[in-house]
C-alpha cells in the first residue's frame, strides 16, 4: 500500500498485549492486588449490603495442594465474585484443618511415638509448627491461583480461641444428652492404632478366606423338632464367614426370621441351612456327596435353640436378624458383637457378651486361647487349623470382596471394640418411644429448608445417615482437642457438673491451646473428688473440628453469619464435612449449619481413571500454572461440568488455552481500537448509533442476562459456552468483522467510527466483569486497560448496566439481524469455495446477487447498498428473480457469487468502479476519497 494512504488509516494500537505471557504477570497483577488491599477494599465498599455467606471447608494442613484443591478453590472464588457482581457483601475467610493423624503420623517419622508426657508436650508442639509451615505453603499457593479472601485472617482449628470453642462446642452436645460411651465396634486401623471416622474410610478390593463353619446343637433333638423330625442327635447350623479370626469372639448366630430353613442329613449329621442357598451350599461343602433334605422351618421357629462354640467350652443361642440374607454363604451368621456394627446391635438386643480380646495394634490378648500373641491375619490361619481338629470345618475358600481400607494408608481395617465416645444418632426404638432421634432430625433437615446442587445430593445425604452407626467421637491420639470430661472411677458416669468443668477448662485452653489439658491436675478442678474420677486423655475426631466450625468460625467473626448460605466441597463430603456439620450443629443448637450445599466431583484423567502418582497421570497445579499461568487452570475449572467427574490432561489443558486465546484476542481488538476513544468526549448516544452497533450492544446484554442466570444457577461451564459464544461467534465472526471497514477507513471522528467504538467501548466494560470471576487476572488487566474514568479494579464493580437494547421502533429488529447473520453464512460458504479454487483471494475480491422473497428479502432490504459491508464483498445485490447462474443455498435462498471485475482500491481494498476516477487519488475508490479529503462517508447501518 502506499504510505500516503496507509497513513491515513485508522490502525488499531494497544498495550494489552496478543502474548498474554500469565507466568510472568500474574504475579505482576497480584503484586498490585497486595499493594491496594483489595480483600479490604472490596469489603469496605460493600458495607451496608446484604451478606452472602459461603463457609470455606478447611483443606488439610499437610502437604502440598494438588489439581482437587485448587479446583474447590476456583469453584468457590467463582462464586464470592459473582455474587460481587450482584452488588452483595461477600467476606470469604479461608480456613485450615490442623488436628489429626495424618500430621501426627509425618511427625512420628521425626520424633517417633512419644513415651513420656513430656515427650507428648514436645510432639505436640512439634505438630502445631509442623502444620503452621504446611498453611503457609498452600496459602501461597491459593493465593497464586488468584482466589480472594481474607488471606492475612483465616481461621486455623489449632488456634486456641478455635480450640476451646471446639471444646465448647462439645459441651452443648453433652448438655443436649448425645453424648455417651459404649464398648461398640467402630472401624479401627491397625497402622494408625486408632479409631476411624465413617469419613476415613474406603472401600478397596480385598481377597479374604472365606470358611463354612459347624455350630452343633446343646440339644440335637430340639433342634431336630423345629423340622418335625423326632431324632437330630448330631444336628448342627452352618454359618459362613470371611473372617476367620473374629470366631474367638463369636457369642450367637443369627438367622432371619423370615427365611426358610432347610434340615439336610450329610455325613457331618444334621446341617441347618436356609433353602435359597441350599444347592450353592451343597456344591460347596458337599459336592457329589450324599445328603438327604429332612424337613423345614421358618427361622423364627430356631430362636433360642443353644449351639456349641466350635472350639471354646461355651454355647451360644440362635438369634434372629434381618441381616442374614440370601446374598451369600448358608443363610446363618455368626454373631461376634465386638467386631461388627449389626452385631453389636444384635448383642444389644439379646443381652450378648462382648468379647474384646484384640488390642490397639490388632494382637490378640492372652486369656484368648488358640490366638493368644497373634495378629488378627495369623488368627484366620490358627482358628481354620482348630476348626479341622473339631471337624468342624467344612469348607475354606478364597473370596474376593469389597473390604473396608484406611484412606491413609490403604490397609484393611477390623471392626473392635474398645471404650470409645460417641453422638448418638439413635434408632427405630426412639421412635417407638416418641422421641425424634438425631438422625430423624438429620433428615428432616436433608428435605426441608436445604438446596443441593445437584440435586442428587439430597439422596445421598439421606442414604448416609440413613446407614451410618453411632459417630465414634474418641481417638487414641496426642494432637486433637481432648476429650475435656472427668468420668468416675466406679460406675464410669461423668460428673454431675461436666458443664462447668468444661466452661473451665475451654478458659485454660484459650489461654494456652490444648496441652493445658494434657498438664491440667485434676485436683485444681475437683478438689477433694479427684481421686474418684478419671481425666480423659482422648482427643476429638478431627472431623468434629471441622464440623463445628459453623460455631467456632462462623459463630464467631462479626462479618459471618450462620446458618451460611452455602457450603461447597466434593462428592466425598456427604460422609465427612457436610455430615459432620450438620449433626454437630443439630445435636448442639438443633438448627442446620447452611441453608446450600454444593457438590463438585473428582478430578480424572483422559481415560476416567483416579489420579495417582503411581499410575504417572498426576497434573499439579504449580507446574501448569509456570507453563501456562493460573487462568488457564480457572478457565478449565468454569469449563468443566463439575456436577460429575471433571476430566483433565495436557491436552485438555492446552485446549483451554487455545480457547483462551481466542477472547483474550477479542478483547485485544476491542481495546486497540478503542485507542484514540475519549469516553466522556467521545460516546454516542444510543439513539445515534448504528444499527449494527445497536445488534451488538443488543446481543450483549442479551448474553449478560443469560451469563448472570448461569452464575445464579452455578452452572458455571454455560457461563464459559456463553462467553466463549460471543467472543468467537458475535464479536470475532461477525460484528467485529464487518466493522474493521468503517473503523480502519472512516474519519477518525466520523459518527460511523465513534459509533462503532461507542459500542465497543460498552462491550469491553461488560466482557471485564463476565470474565472476572473465571479469569481474574485477564480481567483485571483487560479492564484497567479500557479508557476512561473507571473502578480501581474490577472486583469493585457490579453488572454493567449500559448495554441498551434494540427498541421496538427500530428500523432493522433483532430477528432481522437473526435473518442476515443466517443469509451471510450461506455466503460465507460460497466464499470459501471460490476462495479454495483460487478464484479469489479474500472475500472483497468477490462480489454477491442475492435472490429470495417474502420476510428474508424484506430483512435484507434494510440495509440497503449497506448489505455489501455485512458480508464482507466489493458489491452486493438483492433481487427476488432468479438467474440461470445462482446456485440453491438452501430452500428459498439462491446465490450468484462471482470475482470482481472492477479494480481494487489500494487503501480499503473494496473492488469499485470509481477506483482512481477522482484527480490527484489515484488508486483509491470514491468512497476513501471522501474520507481522505472530504467530509467523511455517511453510513446508517453497517
Amino acid at each position: 500500500m502506499d504510505k500516503k494512504y496507509k497513513d491515513t488509516l485508522n490502525l488499531p494500537h494497544t498495550d494489552f498485549p496478543m502474548r498474554a505471557d500469565l507466568p510472568r504477570r500474574e504475579p505482576e497483577i497480584l503484586k498490585r492486588w497486595r499493594s491496594i488491599d483489595l480483600y479490604r477494599q472490596v469489603r469496605a465498599r460493600r458495607t451496608g449490603r446484604p451478606r452472602f455467606i459461603l463457609h470455606d471447608g478447611p483443606p488439610y494442613a499437610n502437604g502440598d495442594i494438588h489439581l482437587g484443591h485448587a479446583v474447590n478453590k476456583i469453584l468457590k472464588d467463582v462464586i464470592v465474585k459473582s455474587r460481587l457482581l450482584d452488588g452483595l457483601d461477600v467476606p470469604y475467610v479461608p480456613g485450615w484443618d490442623c488436628h489429626g493423624l495424618p500430621i501426627e503420623l509425618e511427625v512420628e517419622k521425626q520424633f517417633g511415638k512419644p513415651e513420656t508426657a513430656e515427650q507428648a508436650r514436645r510432639f505436640r508442639q512439634a505438630c502445631r509448627d509442623y502444620a503452621g509451615r504446611q498453611v503457609e505453603r498452600q496459602r501461597a499457593d491459593f493465593i497464586r491461583l488468584g482466589v480472594l479472601g481474607d488471606w492475612e485472617r483465616p481461621y486455623l482449628s489449632m488456634d486456641y480461641r478455635m480450640e476451646a470453642d471446639t471444646l465448647r462446642t462439645l459441651g452443648l452436645i453433652i448438655k443436649n444428652g448425645y453424648f455417651y460411651c459404649g464398648a461398640r465396634p467402630v472401624h479401627w486401623c491397625l497402622d494408625c492404632e486408632s479409631a476411624l471416622a465413617q469419613a476415613e474410610v474406603e472401600y478397596q478390593d480385598k481377597t479374604s478366606t472365606a470358611i463354612d463353619v459347624l455350630f452343633r446343637a446343646v440339644d440335637g433333638t430340639a433342634l431336630g423338632r423345629c423340622f418335625g423330625v423326632e431324632s437330630a442327635a448330631d444336628a448342627a447350623v452352618a454359618i459362613w464367614t470371611t473372617t476367620p479370626w473374629t470366631l474367638p469372639a463369636n457369642r450367637a448366630v443369627a438367622v432371619n426370621p423370615r427365611l426358610r430353613y432347610a434340615l439336610v442329613e450329610t455325613e457331618y449329621g444334621g446341617v441347618v441351612v436356609a433353602e435359597g442357598l441350599l444347592e450353592s451350599w451343597l456344591e460347596r461343602c458337599l459336592p457329589g456327596r450324599p445328603q438327604r433334605r429332612l424337613g423345614a422351618c421358618a427361622g423364627e421357629r430356631l430362636a433360642q435353640i443353644m449351639l456349641n462354640h466350635p472350639f471354646y467350652d461355651r454355647t451360644v443361642p440362635i438369634v434372629t436378624a434381618d441381616y442374614a440374607t440370601l446374598e451369600t454363604g448358608s443363610g446363618a451368621v455368626h454373631v461376634a458383637p465386638a467386631h461388627g456394627d449389626d452385631d453389636y446391635r444384635s448383642g444389644l438386643e439379646h443381652g450378648l457378651e462382648i468379647d474384646s480380646l484384640v488390642d490397639a495394634r490388632g494382637i490378640f490378648v492372652d486369656t484368648a486361647r488358640h490366638v493368644a500373641g497373634l495378629t488378627t491375619a495369623q488368627a484366620d490361619e490358627a482358628v481354620i487349623a482348630v476348626l479341622k481338629q473339631r471337624r468342624a470345618l467344612l469348607a475354606q475358600a478364597p473370596y474376593r470382596h469389597r473390604y473396608p481400607h484406611c484412606w491413609r494408608h490403604k490397609t484393611p481395617l477390623i471392626f473392635r471394640a474398645a471404650p470409645q465416645w460417641f453422638i448418638r444418632l439413635g434408632s427405630e426404638r426412639d421412635r417407638a418411644e416418641g422421641g425424634v432421634s438425631l438422625r430423624d432430625r438429620a433428615l428432616a433437615a436433608c428435605h426441608d429448608g436445604i438446596r443441593w446442587i445437584p440435586a442428587w445430593g439430597r439422596e445421598r445425604m439421606s442414604m448416609m445417615l440413613r446407614t451410618n452407626p453411632d459417630w465414634c467421637l474418641s481417638r487414641q491420639r496426642n494432637w486433637g482437642v481432648p476429650i475435656a470430661v472427668f468420668v468416675h472411677k466406679d460406675t464410669g458416669e461423668l460428673h454431675p457438673q461436666t458443664d462447668t468443668l468444661i466452661e473451665e477448662a475451654a478458659k485454660r485452653i484459650e489461654r494456652e491451646g490444648i496441652q493445658a489439658w494434657f498438664d491440667l491436675d485434676a485436683s485444681s478442678l475437683l478438689g477433694d473428688q479427684a481421686e474418684l474420677y478419671t481425666k480423659v486423655r482422648d482427643v476429638l475426631d478431627v472431623w468434629f473440628d471441622s464440623g463445628a466450625t459453623w460455631n467456632t468460625v462462623l459463630g464467631r467473626r462479626e462479618e459471618l453469619h450462620t446458618p451460611a448460605d452455602l457450603y461447597l466441597e466434593g462428592s466425598d463430603q456427604h460422609r465427612g464435612w457436610f455430615q459432620s456439620s450438620l449433626l454437630v450443629s443439630l445435636a448442639a443448637r438443633e438448627q442446620i449449619p447452611y441453608r446450600g450445599v454444593l457438590t463438585h466431583g473428582f478430578t480424572v484423567d483422559a481415560q476416567g481413571r483416579k489420579m495417582s502418582k503411581s499410575r504417572g497421570n498426576v497434573i499439579a497445579p504449580q507446574e501448569v500454572i509456570r507453563s501456562l499461568g493460573a487462568d488457564v487452570i480457572r478457565l478449565w475449572v468454569a469449563a468443566t461440568d463439575f456436577a460429575s467427574e471433571m476430566t483433565v490432561s495436557d491436552e485438555i489443558l492446552k485446549r483451554t488455552a487455545d480457547a483462551y486465546r481466542r477472547m483474550r484476542n477479542t478483547g485485544r481488538f476491542l481495546l486497540g481500537n478503542l485507542n484514540d476513544f475519549d469516553p466522556a468526549r467521545d460516546t454516542l448516544a444510543a439513539g445515534r448509533l448504528l444499527t449494527l452497533d445497536r445488534w451488538a450492544l443488543d446481543r450483549a446484554a442479551r448474553t449478560q442476562e443469560e451469563i448472570r442466570r448461569s452464575y445464579e444457577g452455578k452452572t458455571f461451564h454455560r457461563v464459559y459456552q456463553q462467553i466463549y459464544k460471543f467472543c468467537t461467534a458475535d464479536m470475532s465472526g461477525f460484528y467485529l468483522d464487518i466493522i474493521k471497514d468503517r473503523l480502519y477507513t472512516a474519519r477518525p471522528a466520523s459518527r460511523a467510527r465513534r459509533s462503532a467504538q461507542t459500542a465497543m467501548f460498552h462491550i469491553a466494560h461488560a466482557l471485564a466483569r463476565w470474565l472476572a470471576p473465571i479469569a481474574s487476572f485477564t480481567a483485571e488487566e483487560f479492564y484497567r486497560a479500557v479508557p476512561g474514568e473507571r473502578e480501581d479494579s474490577v472486583f469493585f464493580c457490579t453488572w454493567y448496566e449500559d448495554l441498551s437494547r434494540i427498541g421496538s421502533r427500530s428500523k432493522i429488529s433483532a430477528a432481522d439481524w437473526d435473518v442476515v447473520i443466517a443469509v451471510r453464512q450461506q455466503v460465507a460458504k460460497r466464499l470459501e469455495n471460490l476462495r479454495a479454487e483460487g478464484s479469489i483471494g479474500s472475500s472483497l475480491d468477490a462480489e454477491v446477487i442475492v435472490f429470495c422473497e417474502d420476510d428474508r428479502y424484506r430483512a435484507l432490504a434494510k440495509l440497503e447498498d449497506e448489505l455489501r459491508f455485512v458480508l464482507i464483498t466489493s458489491h452486493a445485490e438483492l433481487r427476488t428473480r432468479r438467474p440461470r447462474t445462482a446456485v440453491r443455498a438452501e430452500p428459498g435462498l439462491w446465490l450468484d457469487v462471482r470475482p470482481s471485475g472492477h479494480p481494487k482500491c489500494l487503501r480499503c481494498w473494496h473492488h469499485r468502479e470509481d477506483v482512481g476516477t477522482v484527480a490527484g487519488f489515484g488508486g483509491i475508490c470514491g468512497r476513501c476519497v471522501e474520507n481522505v479529503g472530504g467530509k467523511g462517508e455517511e453510513r446508517r447501518h453497517a
